[in-house]
């Protein structure tokens, strides 16, 4: 009946707004949005408006939408590693060192995937998958077109058969078959990009510069050149009269796309003076190079020239040949040039922002990589300088969620944070920060920058912020974010330490053993140093004594084929005080025989600390080792550890006995060093 009810009441209610839609006379009103209305009067009666409804367009919905809608549901969960890291729970990483060798083992394993389908396509001419994705299956790699004919060379191009094109070509000529320009141009194309050599995943990508030159000056002066380049990937470079120069030569024609390729193959392998020297002959022949050119001669710029005006008027004489050829300049251009200021000192700071100006004249919208230039050339190997470039700098990208259109944009944040860390300024990493959550631009920190940008932020952290800001961020960061290195748990232990909460320690010691750091001699002397530095309430006392215990226990030998760490006389002291202040006094008193063992000298201060523990304990034959200990390394302590002995404690006869011949075997020595002066007299 209840439902019967609410049926009726809908119905009900729809008829009604049915009526309301009609007009007298038979009419129907249309209900316009509220966007956009338009009225207008009714021919029957003039004085009731009509409502029009007006449909919105349609919108077309992007194929992630619905996924990217489901992600924004769900919050990063801060004790959980990176997804990529979750197939398998055995192969979690541990620290930054782990997680670079599972991410580079998981791009192996596809590297090694694809050589098996590509090479042996026959055991994979089954499709299970449904539907079929054609880019997942193997190509075909063995060449259809058989017998010696420019098809056939046209397709060992295609498939990037680098010994066979060249084999085919060479078997053309001999033949007396005339190739077309198309076809040879095609085949120095693929000889320029893999330098004369077969193709192999190493060589398909863009090989990394390096462009910072140790030890230049901001002075005008003669920078020399270098004939290698610092991070280039070892390996063959532009030979000498290679199949590229040879097809080149024997060409009956050219055209500015043979050039230009000859210029570009010879840029990426190296051979700056020669691609330089191929754009003269390109001049000569009146031929125009086109922008990619360009682009690559303004990189070999710093190469070309010694001295930094030289390199910008060489730079600019490109801009201006860009000109007279009506060639219009890119984002690439624009970024080549300030990729080359880099390497023009002081130079470069005066010139980048005109070519940000001339970029803005152009209406081409800088990208992370512009910036991460400019802020190379303003902050790379100088002093600290004023922070007025970075602040416009995060001020402009702050404003927009930038897209990957150099392959140096995902250089720009770790850049930036590095000039915020030598500035010391924390405003502008949260700035940077920001920039970084804005749209896609998280995207352009991959697993390895990701650590290294979020170790400098968090070093940053422990040097400006207070010590809860500091403690949110490392618990929100670790390990889902980055995995703190060596350095930025020394960071932390500074920052606890300045303010005056070594009550954490032990936390951050469960930390340092499950990163795989509890090994490291200088962490293990920074934590031992702090715990035993001051006296503290019981409890964290006891807490530190755990840690000391586990530290002890990382100096022995755990298992086979393991090391053991050596004892140093800082480290045993530091254990031996925290032992005793947790009256732990037979581990205090094992800790104090390795001094003997390692021949050192224990301090004051942790005989001290020991007698103190041995009084609290009411252990005086303990106090008595003690002071036997200080007598047999000749310590002028020992006198006074005994006279403590003697007034702390409540000794029997044995055991002033024992105390009398410590102080007999003494008065004995120093008798005999009498005797022995008396004779020489």
């Amino acid at each position: 009946m209840a439902a019967r009810r609410v049926g009726a009441g809908c119905w009900q209610r729809a008829l009604w707004l049915g009526r309301r839609c009609r007009l007298p006379g038979g009419r129907e009103s249309y209900r316009s949005s509220s966007s956009s209305p338009a009225l207008g009067k009714t021919v029957d009666n003039p004085q009731v408006t009509q409502e029009e409804i007006v449909l919105p367009r349609r919108k077309t919905w992007d194929k992630l939408a619905v996924l990217q809608t489901l992600a924004a549901t769900v919050n990063r969960d801060p004790t959980a590693a990176h997804y990529m890291f979750q197939d398998d729970p055995f192969l979690m990483p541990r620290n930054a060192a782990n997680s670079r060798l599972y991410s580079l083992s998981k791009e192996s394993g596809r590297n090694a995937a694809k050589y098996i389908i590509k090479n042996f396509p026959q055991y994979f001419d089954k499709t299970f998958a449904e539907p079929n994705v054609p880019s997942l299956m193997p190509q075909p790699i063995t060449p259809q077109a058989e017998g010696v004919s420019e098809e056939a060379l046209q397709e060992r191009v295609h498939l990037r058969m680098v010994k066979e094109s060249v084999d085919m070509f060479d078997q053309l000529l001999q033949a007396g078959t005339p190739v077309s320009l198309e076809t040879t141009n095609s085949l120095l194309d693929l000889l320029c990009f893999y330098g004369d050599g077969e193709p192999t995943p190493e060589k398909e990508q863009e090989e990394k510069e390096d462009l910072e030159e140790p030890g230049v000056d901001a002075s005008e002066q003669k920078a020399p050149k270098r004939q290698f380049r610092r991070g280039a990937q070892p390996g063959p470079r532009w030979r000498e009269n290679n199949h590229a120069e040879r097809i080149f030569k024997i060409m009956p024609e050219r055209n500015a796309h043979s050039y230009c390729t000859m210029i570009r193959g010879m840029v990426k392998h190296g051979a700056y003076s020669k691609a330089y020297d191929m754009y003269i002959d390109l001049l000569n022949e009146r031929h125009k190079a086109d922008v990619h050119t360009f682009n690559a001669l303004i990189r070999a710029v710093p190469y070309l020239k010694d001295k930094f005006v030289e390199r910008w008027e060489l730079a600019k004489d490109l801009l201006t040949h860009m000109a007279q050829q009506k060639v219009q300049p890119t984002l690439l251009t624009f970024n080549s040039v300030l990729k080359s200021l880099r390497r023009c000192g002081g130079v470069g700071r005066t010139m980048s922002l005109f070519v940000l100006k001339e970029m803005e004249a152009l209406d081409i919208e800088p990208s992370l990589a512009s910036y991460d230039h400019l802020l190379s050339v303003y902050y790379r190997g100088v002093e600290a300088q004023s922070s007025d470039i970075i602040s416009e700098v995060l001020n402009e990208v702050e404003k927009r969620s930038f897209t990957a259109q150099d392959p140096d944009d995902a250089n720009f944040f770790n850049t930036a944070m590095q000039v915020c860390c030598d500035l010391k300024d924390i405003k502008l990493a949260y700035q940077l920060n920001r920039a970084l959550e804005k749209g896609d631009n998280w995207k352009f920190l991959d697993v390895d920058r990701s650590n290294g940008y979020w170790s400098k932020f968090f070093s940053l952290l422990c040097m400006m912020e207070q010590i809860e800001v500091v403690l949110k961020w490392y618990k929100e960061m670790s390990p889902s974010v980055f995995y703190p290195s060596p350095r930025n748990i020394l960071d932390l232990l500074q920052a606890l330490d300045a303010a005056n909460q070594l009550e954490v320690i032990p936390s951050v010691w469960e930390d340092v053993k499950q990163l795989g750091f509890s090994r490291r001699q200088d962490l293990l002397e920074e934590f031992l140093s702090l715990m035993s530095r001051e006296q503290h309430p019981s409890e964290v006392q006891l807490a530190f004594a755990k840690c000391a215990d586990e530290i002890k226990g990382v100096h022995e030998a755990a298992g086979p084929g393991q090391v053991p760490l050596e004892w140093t006389g800082s480290a045993l002291g530091h254990v031996v005080v925290l032992f005793s202040r947790a009256g732990r006094s037979q581990d205090a008193w094992n800790m104090m025989e390795h001094f003997q063992k390692i021949n050192r000298i224990p301090t004051d201060k942790v005989m001290d600390e020991f007698l103190s523990c041995a009084k609290q304990n009411n252990c005086p034959d303990e106090a008595i080792k003690m002071v036997k200990l200080a007598a047999s390394l000749g310590l002028p302590l020992s006198q006074r550890l005994k006279s403590r002995t003697e007034e702390e404690f409540e000794l029997s006869e044995t055991q002033k006995k024992a105390l009398e011949s410590i102080r007999w075997d003494g008065d004995s020595s120093d008798s005999d060093s009498d005797s022995s002066d008396s004779d020489r007299e």
